[in-house]
């Protein structure tokens, strides 16, 4: 019997061929979906890991298993097969323009998390298997573990991409007082979409829709050497200034209000984040486990567009 928050027959057929096989040599891992179901349920409610039912088995397997593939990258490697599937068979062209398709469009926002005082107080030496970060862009965005302090206390922020199905494409985690448009570049120039076979993976958006925040001189810059259309609202202060200077202050950018409609994709997108309390308040005491549990409950809102349940099919 399935139960609230665990993985149906059919979304578990979806990802088991790619989830890795067993464990080191020697060892064998707990049953799979035993343990993804005992991930979701504390990422669904939010409890605290040895609190986890006893039918997930022993909450230090369960932890341990999230924590691992939080850090080694198995579940985005789950995550981007999900999005190349529906990539490769877009029958709307939500992902990708093709020729007799509609555009590629990609939305943008931020969203902040209010972080547990559990997720305060990890130890400055990480563990030996924590993922190392790249350097540059990256590390410049998140800063220590992704968290700061603003007037609400701990918070952490997610910059996000969704597409027009209100689906999370790519994200990066800043801490909380960190503003949206200084991470506008970095959160595009990590998108990747790969594609089925040879091919350089999908990462130039026809369009960009964003909110005021979004809004600034080097941006649109950056959107216009990529060859990105720009739909983003322009705040008032912005108007009133290119207005009093004039013949100088150049021509007003082009907005399309139907466009920037269907920029609530992305705040849809947030709401479905949301209802997974573990990512509404932050538990997680390390940026990577955090970003684990984003991952983690992305690749539920996949999986629930694109598996048809039999009932759906009959």
């Amino acid at each position: 019997m399935v139960r609230r928050h665990e993985l149906t027959d059919a979304q578990w057929r979806k990802i088991e061929p790619l989830l890795p096989g067993n464990g080191k040599p020697g060892g064998q891992w707990a049953d799979h979906r035993k343990v993804i179901n005992g991930v979701l349920f504390r990422a669904r409610t939010g409890v605290p890991w040895p609190d986890l039912p006893e039918r997930y088995g022993p909450w230090q397997t369960v932890y341990e298993r999230h924590r691992r593939w939080s850090a080694d990258g198995t579940w985005q490697a789950v995550l981007e097969e999900l999005q190349i599937e529906a990539d490769a068979g877009d029958p709307d062209g939500a992902l990708a323009g093709r020729a007799g398709r509609q555009e590629w469009a990609v939305n943008i926002d931020s969203t902040s998390c209010r972080a547990h005082q559990h997720a305060a107080g990890a130890p400055r030496k990480p563990p030996t298997d924590h993922p190392q970060k790249r350097g540059g862009a990256r590390e410049e965005a998140d800063g220590r573990e992704a968290l700061g302090r603003s007037r609400g206390g701990l918070t952490s922020k997610v910059h996000l991409l969704s597409d027009d199905r209100a689906r999370p494409l790519h994200w990066l985690t800043s801490p909380g007082q960190r503003g949206d448009s200084p991470v506008f570049a970095l959160v595009l120039d990590g998108l990747r979409i790969r594609r089925r076979g040879p091919g350089r993976p999908r990462s130039r958006p026809d369009r960009v829709r964003g909110d005021k925040a979004c809004s600034s001189r080097d941006n649109r810059a950056y959107l216009r050497r990529r060859g990105i259309k720009a739909t983003i609202a322009q705040p008032d202060d912005q108007r009133l200034h290119r207005k009093r200077r004039g013949r100088a202050g150049g021509r007003p950018p082009a907005f399309d209000k139907a466009q920037y409609r269907r920029r609530n994709a992305v705040e849809q997108c947030v709401n479905k984040w949301k209802q997974f309390r573990a990512v509404a308040t932050r538990y997680d005491k390390r940026d990577y486990i955090f970003n684990g549990t984003l991952t983690v409950t992305a690749i539920v809102i996949w999986l629930r567009d694109t598996v048809q349940e039999p009932s759906e099919t009959a």
